[in-house]
């Protein structure tokens, strides 16, 4: 049984719809002034609202911006009743939320079927608003899961330490770091295009097809043929028409090697130094996303990595914050901050990320924050 309130200050109009409205079976509660009816629609939650617009203590169009302003209330259907019928009136019930108007005097076979039509759409608004809450909690089990699989931190010889923060949507965003003997670390990021399963789904993939080293006749050793192989296996005609970019380096601790290419990825920032001195070097190479055409060739670059070095390994996510006035904040704000936590030595990642929350206002990230920090020596 739907649950209807009517808000009216006229004791004959109240008894009037009640009336109406109980022969067509619906519950019906009433009102007699905005303050009341406001406090008795959060109480009962109620499919819909009647309310009159000109009323003491609060009008009808504040019990309406009221009632749209209340997360409990966002399937509620609100029909003002007026006998106000100028297209300005209209304009200004539509702005404050009203969902329909009735006009005075009352026709009884037209408040009926509107009410109907009302009760059709709110039982539509909260079937959608189930679904969406299915979806969400669907999504926040996948994110678990792809959390579940990132690698712990590691301490020794290299220390490795990383923060994942899944955006409300889910992307595609995943990483990995590991010994490939006892001289070569491999450590790679990847972010696959769009949000959702479907992206959650291939980032997934890679990472078990890369750690369990399933892929024939390559040198997991050398970055760009590792590129390479991704690039043959996934393609996007394939693959839902998902692509990603990935960042992938090997490094060789007996030589202080870091060998690592790249696939339209952000680069890599390297941090030689410490303090006021502490130089920032971007590391990257030329190559398409994997999967966005076949027959790319992906190149390796090198560089020697002194003691005490900084590598941060990080997905768009981290610097794509949109700033009032609908910019966005930007890898180079990103490497800036950096460097300014490198001034006062060590740092943990949760300062960057305390600082980019801040910067978003506090809200769910549009996109999935991925952040590596390979301390070497």
């Amino acid at each position: 049984m739907y649950k209807i309130l009517v808000i009216d200050d006229d004791i004959a109009i109240q008894e009037l719809l009640k009336r109406a409205l109980q022969k067509q079976g619906y519950e019906v509660t009433v009102a007699s002034n905005g303050e009341d009816g406001f406090q008795q629609a959060q109480n009962l939650q109620p499919a819909l609202i009647i309310c009159d617009w000109i009323m003491p203590i609060l009008t009808g169009i504040e019990v309406c911006s009221r009632v749209k302003a209340d997360s409990e209330l966002s399937t509620t259907f609100f029909i003002l009743l007026t006998s106000l019928g100028t297209v300005q009136d209209q304009v200004k019930g539509l702005d404050a939320g009203a969902d329909d108007f009735i006009s005075k005097p009352i026709e009884m076979s037209e408040l009926t079927a509107r009410v109907r039509a009302g009760l059709r759409l709110h039982q539509l608004s909260q079937d959608l608003q189930t679904q969406k809450q299915l979806l969400e909690a669907e999504l926040a089990e996948a994110a678990d899961y792809v959390r579940s699989l990132l690698p712990e931190p590691l301490m020794e010889p290299v220390k490795v330490e990383s923060q994942f923060i899944p955006s409300r949507k889910l992307g595609g965003d995943c990483f990995d770091y590991y010994w490939l003997d006892e001289n070569y670390l491999a450590v790679y990021l990847l972010d696959v295009a769009g949000h959702g399963l479907r992206a959650a789904l291939p980032s997934v993939s890679v990472l078990n097809l890369l750690r369990s080293k399933a892929i024939p006749n390559i040198d997991y050793h050398q970055p760009s043929d590792v590129l390479r192989a991704l690039n043959n296996t996934y393609q996007m005609t394939y693959q839902n028409d998902k692509y990603f970019t990935i960042w992938y380096g090997v490094y060789n601790r007996s030589e202080n090697q870091l060998v690592y290419a790249s696939a339209g990825h952000p680069p890599a920032v390297l941090i030689l130094g410490n303090g006021q001195l502490s130089q920032v070097n971007k590391l990257k190479t030329p190559g398409m996303p994997i999967g966005m055409f076949p027959d790319v060739t992906y190149v390796d670059h090198s560089c020697v990595v002194e003691k005490f070095s900084s590598l941060y390994i990080f997905s768009d996510g981290v610097y794509e914050i949109p700033q009032p006035g609908g910019e966005i904040w930007g890898i180079d704000n990103f490497i800036n901050l950096i460097l300014e936590y490198h001034k006062y030595g060590y740092f943990h990642l949760d300062k960057i990320l305390n600082y980019v929350r801040d910067l978003n206002c506090g809200n769910a990230f549009s996109d999935d924050f991925s952040l590596l920090k390979v301390i070497f020596g």
